[in-house]
Protein backbone atom coordinates (compact mmCIF):
# COMPACT_ATOMS: atom_id res chain seq x y z
CA UNK A 1 0.00 0.00 0.00
CA UNK A 2 1.88 3.06 -1.12
CA UNK A 3 1.59 6.41 1.20
CA UNK A 4 -1.44 8.12 -0.47
CA UNK A 5 -3.75 5.18 0.08
CA UNK A 6 -2.46 4.84 3.89
CA UNK A 7 -2.91 8.46 4.16
CA UNK A 8 -6.49 8.25 2.15
CA UNK A 9 -7.75 5.31 5.21
CA UNK A 10 -6.28 7.35 7.80
CA UNK A 11 -8.23 10.71 7.06
CA UNK A 12 -11.47 8.23 6.64
CA UNK A 13 -11.31 6.57 10.03
CA UNK A 14 -10.82 9.87 11.17
CA UNK A 15 -13.70 11.11 9.96
CA UNK A 16 -15.46 8.56 10.89
CA UNK A 17 -14.21 8.32 14.34
CA UNK A 18 -15.47 12.01 14.80
CA UNK A 19 -18.68 11.28 13.40
CA UNK A 20 -19.49 8.51 16.01
CA UNK A 21 -17.90 11.36 18.63
CA UNK A 22 -20.55 13.08 18.08
CA UNK A 23 -23.67 11.30 17.55
CA UNK A 24 -23.64 11.21 13.74
CA UNK A 25 -22.73 7.67 13.00
CA UNK A 26 -23.25 4.60 15.51
CA UNK A 27 -21.02 1.93 15.52
CA UNK A 28 -22.93 -0.61 14.46
CA UNK A 29 -22.81 0.67 10.93
CA UNK A 30 -19.38 1.81 11.31
CA UNK A 31 -18.56 -0.21 7.81
CA UNK A 32 -21.19 1.36 5.86
CA UNK A 33 -20.28 4.39 6.39
CA UNK A 34 -16.51 4.28 6.20
CA UNK A 35 -16.72 2.35 2.71
CA UNK A 36 -18.71 5.65 1.65
CA UNK A 37 -16.40 8.21 3.44
CA UNK A 38 -13.49 6.41 2.05
CA UNK A 39 -14.90 6.79 -1.66
CA UNK A 40 -15.16 10.41 -0.85
CA UNK A 41 -11.95 10.93 0.33
CA UNK A 42 -9.94 8.76 -2.45
CA UNK A 43 -12.50 10.67 -5.31
CA UNK A 44 -10.90 14.51 -3.68
CA UNK A 45 -7.05 13.25 -3.76
CA UNK A 46 -7.42 11.85 -7.85
CA UNK A 47 -9.62 15.37 -8.33
CA UNK A 48 -6.84 17.28 -6.43
CA UNK A 49 -3.56 15.59 -8.69
CA UNK A 50 -5.74 15.82 -11.83
CA UNK A 51 -5.79 19.64 -11.52
CA UNK A 52 -2.47 19.72 -10.22
CA UNK A 53 -0.92 18.23 -13.43
CA UNK A 54 -3.12 20.06 -15.61
CA UNK A 55 -2.06 23.09 -13.59
CA UNK A 56 2.20 21.90 -14.10
CA UNK A 57 0.80 21.35 -17.98
CA UNK A 58 -0.13 24.55 -18.24
CA UNK A 59 2.60 26.43 -16.68
CA UNK A 60 5.33 24.49 -18.95
CA UNK A 61 6.52 22.66 -16.01
CA UNK A 62 4.79 19.35 -16.94
CA UNK A 63 6.66 15.85 -15.63
CA UNK A 64 9.18 15.10 -18.90
CA UNK A 65 8.76 11.48 -18.90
Amino acid sequence: MDKIQKQALQVAKEIVVKFIEVGRISPSNFSEHFNAIHADVVASIVEQENKLAEQLTADGKGDAR
